[in-house]
C-alpha cells in the first residue's frame, strides 16, 4: 500500500507559521537543531536568556508541531519534530540567499 501525502489546510499552516513568528523561538529551533536533546537550562544557558522565556517560547513550539519533549527523569529533552526539521530547513534557505 503506497503512502498518501495529505495536503495541509491553510488554518495548519497557519499554526506552524506561527509557531516560528518570533526570533527567540527561530533562535531555539536553530539551537535544538545543532544540540539535539537540550533542556530548558541547557538552552536558557546557550541563548543567553531568562529561563521562564524560554520556557514559555518552548511550549509554544511544541503546541505549534515543531518541538518534541522527552521525558529522562526529572529533565525533559526538546528535540525538532519532523516538521519543525522542515521550517528549520525552511529558514535556512532564507537565511542563505
Amino acid at each position: 500500500m503506497g503512502m498518501e501525502r495529505r495536503i495541509k489546510t491553510s488554518k495548519q499552516l497557519e499554526r506552524h507559521f506561527k509557531g516560528i513568528a518570533n526570533h527567540r523561538r527561530i533562535d531555539i529551533l536553530l539551537l535544538v537543531r545543532s544540540h539535539d536533546g537540550l533542556t530548558l537550562e541547557n538552552i536558557a544557558d546557550r541563548l543567553n536568556c531568562n529561563f521562564k522565556t524560554i520556557s514559555e517560547h518552548t511550549r509554544r513550539l511544541v503546541g505549534a508541531g515543531l518541538l518534541n519533549k522527552k521525558y529522562k527523569g526529572r529533565a525533559v529533552l526538546h528535540s525538532l519534530s519532523p516538521y519543525g526539521q522542515k521550517l528549520v530547513n525552511f529558514i535556512k534557505t532564507f537565511q542563505y540567499s
